[in-house]
């Protein structure tokens, strides 16, 4: 049977919420927090259920926010009279893979930390060091899921400086070159003609080199939900390179996005993943998805030597069989496939699931993507 909520001092309760959810990295303007005191003043709800919708509908704008609204609501209600046993149930699980329990967000915890009262401090004259080598060292060795949002801020201005080094491959076309190795019969009689006939110049032409074209397919299930959203960052930094690049979104569903990553603004591209994107968070079939991108996409992307790149946990639901025939066929379609797993970030990782079994048969390299070294 659902709870009452406890009365009293309902604008006052909502504008800390609302400055627990900002200061955990979502971006909740006044406007919001005067909308959501009119709209439970209107509705007169009084089971927390409906709070909780009600909020969310108005806080909430993108799918990777709607688990960290589910906990700093569950924690903000529960812990009006106990800080204490919330300040306690907020501190980091390090969560091995197969663990069933939930990792609150460390940024969640920090949010939460900082709005206790602090002492003042005594005013000190001190030299501040700021943004140290050793900070930077201990970022880019951190975990994706144990940063802090400012933390996570920054690493996101870190990769968006990343470039993929791929050399250039050589194709079948030819361009001219005074120092090529083989000759070009054609440009050499046109310069002969134009010269009159009495001598024949020789010209020479080059294979043509280009980066081979990119397939970047994500993971965004519910097991990949603290690491899908920073690792978009990734793939945007790589659509802004001169590198062909096709990017789709799996979960329950195949979803392409080539076209969102265009956008130059990354925000308004990630409201607009938002609101394409319904599988977000949810179930995870790897095998149906690589089905459908064999069968509607591979002759369309996967040309001139394309490198597939597949970011995901492996953790797969459905028939390991499958998973297995549709792995094989993307291998045999491209010319090199690329795992990039976060599991791999932990020390004691064996690969023991079927489906991860399954797909490191068919994969070239199997790399982790959990912090920004394995990125680099």
């Amino acid at each position: 049977m659902s709870q009452a909520i406890p009365g009293g001092r309902l604008a006052a309760n909502v504008m800390h919420f609302a400055r627990l959810l900002r200061a955990a990295g979502l971006a909740i303007g006044t406007d919001r927090v005067l909308d959501a005191v009119r709209t439970l003043e209107a509705l007169g709800v009084q089971r927390r259920e409906d709070v909780a919708w009600a909020l969310h509908a108005l806080f909430v704008r993108r799918p990777t926010e709607r688990e960290l609204f589910d906990r700093a609501f569950r924690l903000f209600w529960r812990a009006r009279g106990g800080y204490e046993e919330a300040l306690a149930a907020l501190r980091p699980v390090v969560e091995r893979p197969g663990d069933p329990r939930a990792q609150v967000p460390r940024r969640l915890a920090e949010a939460w930390g900082g709005s206790r009262p602090r002492p003042p401090r005594e005013r000190r004259s001190e030299l501040d060091a700021g943004w140290t080598a050793s900070d930077r060292e201990v970022l880019h060795t951190k975990d994706f899921a144990e940063m802090s949002a400012a933390e996570i801020r920054e690493a996101q201005r870190w990769i968006a400086k990343l470039r993929l080094p791929v050399p250039p491959r050589r194709t079948r076309r030819w361009r001219p070159d005074p120092s090529g190795r083989r000759p070009d019969l054609r440009a050499s009689l046109r310069a002969g003609l134009r010269a009159g006939g009495r001598d024949i110049p020789l010209r020479w032409r080059a294979p043509v080199r280009r980066p081979p074209p990119l397939v970047v397919l994500c993971d965004i299930s519910g097991s990949m939900e603290r690491y899908s959203r920073i690792l978009l960052h990734f793939v945007f930094a790589l659509a802004r390179s001169r590198q062909p690049l096709h990017a789709f979104l799996f979960g329950t569903r195949l979803t392409p996005i080539t076209r969102t990553l265009r956008r130059r603004d990354v925000d308004a591209a990630f409201a607009a993943l938002g609101r394409g994107v319904p599988d977000w968070s949810g179930g995870t079939r790897i095998g149906a998805c690589l089905r459908e991108f064999n069968r509607r996409w591979s002759r369309r992307v996967l040309a001139q030597g394309a490198v597939v790149i597949l970011i995901s946990d492996g953790l797969e639901r459905d028939d390991p069989e499958a998973l297995d025939r549709e792995a094989a066929r993307l291998r045999r379609s491209c010319q090199r496939l690329i795992w990039l797993n976060p599991l791999l970030g932990y020390e004691d990782f064996q690969p023991l699931a079927r489906g991860i079994r399954a797909l490191l048969g068919h994969v070239d390299d199997f790399r982790p993507v959990h912090n920004l070294v394995s990125l680099e």
